[in-house]
């Protein structure tokens, strides 16, 4: 499984919620290749799963893609609980 942390600009937030997604599916027992990028890039990118924060992650929707949008992008246990479904 691929997943893309989206950020705005793919610099610094989407890195650091690189690392928490990471994390996320080492305490949940799960791999997957997870990279970031930003906004702009992740529309060209393909991936099984996009993760951003709410305010932005819903303008990559196009009704093929499966998106979790965080409300705390530093939330490791929402992120957990987000990504579990699709794992």
């Amino acid at each position: 499984m691929k997943i893309l942390v989206v950020c705005g600009n793919g610099l610094g937030s989407s890195f650091i919620m690189e690392l928490n997604v990471k994390k996320a599916l080492a305490e949940l027992g799960k791999e997957a290749e997870v990279t970031h990028t930003d906004l702009a890039t992740a529309r060209t990118e393909k991936a099984d799963l996009y993760i951003g924060a709410k305010d932005i992650i819903h303008s990559l929707d196009d009704g093929t893609r499966r998106i979790i949008a965080l409300e705390n992008v530093m939330n490791i246990g929402e992120m957990k609980e987000k990504l579990s479904p699709y794992l």
